[in-house]
């Protein structure tokens, strides 16, 4: 019986055994041991190099030699000026009557009524209209003259015109002159006679212009297109003269007209001389004799442009004019101040460039009064000679760092000739 329990309890583990091994879950019967596998050999990395490459192409190139620009040959002509009718005599019974347009010379120039005499005599009235000076004289006064002849009596004044310096200042932009008027009796009938158109030849000379360091200095036609080819000028004319700095390797620059001296020799330190440009860019001449010498707006920064009108030296017979102008140039992205700055006078002073605020210094006690002639002002201010030796400097390291190139160039000569009254 015990053996027949032993038995039935082996074959119960066996089963329950199997069962087991079956079914439980975390069971999983041991594989047969396998060799592991040799690891396949390491290459060492060997990185790929790539070509650098940017984003934008370098445009940098180095700079091309400056190319001298060739002259333009230019359509011009001078002009010579004609007489201007400006003079009428009416021969009346007892006296000459004589009538004289301000304008005596056909230029836009007024002449001062002081200046002109017939004979010894200065004008009985003025037509403030028209514009004109009216004489009256004796037939035997004001240093009259009298011819007989087989047909008739011969009366001769002398208009005589001698102008005196506007203001202060050495120059004048009219010249002297003397017109014969006559009156004419025949001795039988009374005639009135025509008006009198007198005629000088002018002079005239030609020469070309100096030019210095990276500055130059042009008289330019009236278009201001092209170099003016011939340096001829008439009193009444207006000299168109334009001053360049020529930019090459250097940054972006802009011209300033610091100072101008006119004077009868290349010396700017010889008498007589004439600053019409001082004070750092004032153009003084409008402000001083009333006329149209003045500033042109900008139209390039490295470019600066005024209009001169024609003057001559009193008591110079020869008409010449040099002109030395002291020229500076700064950063265009340096501000217009009161050392920089191109300023005229048009009734009140204004720049070249609208900046209207750095001109306030121009305006000092050497200019004396406002002008009282119809074109302008009677006082004079010379200027000081500018420095000789051309260069750059900076300013005052207190401010910030202004690079500034300077230099002298001369025009001249420039000879200008008399009208015909």
């Amino acid at each position: 019986m015990v053996m027949k329990c032993t038995a039935v309890c082996l074959l119960a583990l066996a089963f329950f055994g199997s069962v087991c091994d079956a079914q439980w879950p975390g069971y999983k019967p041991q594989k047969p041991y396998q060799k592991p596998a040799t690891p396949p050999k390491q290459v060492p990395y060997e990185p790929q190099q790539t070509k650098q490459t940017f984003e934008k192409p370098i445009s940098w190139v180095y700079p091309a030699d400056p190319v001298v620009e060739p002259t333009p040959e230019v359509a011009f002509e001078l002009r010579y000026p004609v007489a201007a009718a400006t003079v009428a005599v009416e021969c009346r019974e007892r006296i000459a009557h004589v009538e004289v347009k301000k304008d005596m010379f056909g230029i836009g120039q007024f002449i001062n009524a002081a200046d002109l005499t017939l004979g010894n005599c200065g004008a009985v009235a003025e037509d403030s209209g028209a514009q004109v000076l009216i004489y009256e004289a004796e037939l035997q006064d004001c240093l009259s003259t009298l011819a007989l002849t087989e047909e008739s009596l011969i009366y001769t004044f002398t208009l005589n015109y001698i102008p005196r310096p506007l203001g202060p200042s050495p120059v004048v932009r009219t010249s002297q002159a003397a017109v014969i008027v006559e009156c004419h009796y025949p001795r039988k009938h009374n005639v009135s006679s025509l008006a009198l158109d007198p005629l000088w030849v002018p002079f005239s000379a030609v020469k070309m212009a100096e030019e210095f360091l990276y500055f130059t200095l042009k008289l330019m036609t009236d278009d201001w297109k092209y170099e003016r080819p011939s340096y001829q000028y008439f009193l009444g004319d207006t000299i168109n003269i334009e001053a360049v700095v020529k930019q090459f390797f250097h940054v972006p620059l802009r011209i300033y007209v610091d100072s101008c001296v006119a004077t009868l020799a290349p010396d700017i330190s010889s008498t007589p001389r004439y600053g019409f440009i001082d004070n750092h860019g004032c153009l003084l001449d409008a402000r001083l004799t009333g006329s149209d010498s003045r500033f042109m707006l900008r139209s390039a920064e490295n470019k600066l442009q005024f209009q001169l009108e024609a003057f001559r030296f009193q008591g110079a017979d020869s008409g010449l004019l040099y002109i030395t102008c002291h020229l500076k140039a700064t950063s265009a992205s340096s501000a217009i101040d009161v050392e920089h700055r191109a300023c005229s006078w048009n009734n009140g002073w204004h720049e070249a460039s609208q900046i209207d605020s750095v001109c306030g210094s121009c305006e000092t006690a050497n200019l004396g009064p406002l002008p009282s002639s119809p074109k302008g002002g009677q006082e004079q201010w010379v200027g000081k000679p500018s420095p000789s030796n051309p260069g750059r400097k900076i300013r005052d390291v207190s401010q910030s760092e202004v690079f500034e190139w300077e230099g002298d160039v001369t025009l001249g000569p420039i000879p200008v000739g008399e009208r015909a009254a």
